[in-house]
């Protein structure tokens, strides 16, 4: 089944002479239950494409269809509500409120549309997360690695179609990004939560059972891989340059490399 689907996706910024293209005919397709890396340099144009799917920001020219809605064509209040139950959203920066308790943050999305949670799934996310006693503490009593764990609850507490995590290793050390990464495949596996993961670093897109290679604003490799070259590794370099010799036809993930403009 498909849960988000984008065609043609540009994004302009600027006029004139200080004009930028910052994605250029962007077609992309993710089953429910796909676990996903975006893998590209600084620049690349892969966070500008995490908030256009994430409805954090809206294409230039395009659509983007997340769970069977076109989020292109909703406003700002709407994309808003849409955001808050359909999309979950996991940042470097974990942007949690500081006066209130991990179990108010994590529960906020349910909160502010005055639905009640269901008990157990909260049970089941703390618990997999591994902070199910840390629910009455305040983010300024928790580590980094912590933090992000109740970052990521939250963002899963809505079951959304898809959950988009921007680089969420950023402001980790190799040990906590280790744990954050294993518990993103954890919630993939265990709670089938379908994950689009933003990242520069080729270490952590092997984990992702799928990446796509994004430059210059472009889609130019689309790699699935199994879970045997997974841990086997592969050689550094290996998704920039499979880019180079396996880019994928017009039409499906980008524009072959030696069309590009």
């Amino acid at each position: 089944m498909e849960i988000l689907r984008c065609n043609g996706i540009e994004k302009v910024f600027g006029k004139g002479k200080n004009q930028v293209t910052a994605l250029n005919g962007i077609n992309l397709s993710i089953e429910k239950g796909n676990f996903v890396a975006v893998i590209g340099a600084s620049g690349s144009g892969k966070s500008t494409l995490l908030h256009i799917l994430g409805s954090v920001d809206k294409p230039t020219c395009g659509a983007v269809t997340v769970d069977g809605v076109d989020i292109s064509k909703l406003n700002a209040t709407d994309s808003a509500i849409f955001r808050r139950r359909k999309v979950g959203l996991v940042y470097q920066f974990y942007n949690l409120i500081p006066t209130l308790t991990v179990e108010k943050n994590i529960l906020m999305p349910m909160l502010l549309d005055k639905r009640k949670p269901d008990t157990e799934y909260f049970k089941t996310i703390v618990k997999t997360l591994g902070i199910a006693d840390k629910l009455e503490s305040l983010p300024s009593q928790l580590s980094g690695g912590q933090q992000q764990r109740v970052a990521i609850a939250r963002s899963l507490i809505y079951r959304p179609a898809i959950l988009f995590a921007d680089e969420p290793t950023g402001n980790l050390d190799q040990k906590n990004s280790k744990e954050i990464i294993d518990l993103l495949k954890l919630s993939n596996r265990n709670l089938k939560q379908t994950i689009l993961l933003i990242t520069h670093d080729e270490k952590i897109a092997l984990e992702a059972d799928r990446i796509v290679t994004i430059e210059d604003g472009q889609i130019v490799s689309d790699h699935s891989h199994n879970t045997a070259e997974r841990h086997e590794g592969m050689p550094k370099g290996y998704f920039m340059d499979t880019a180079k010799r396996h880019a994928c036809p017009r039409g499906y993930g980008g524009v072959p490399v030696e069309k590009r403009r």
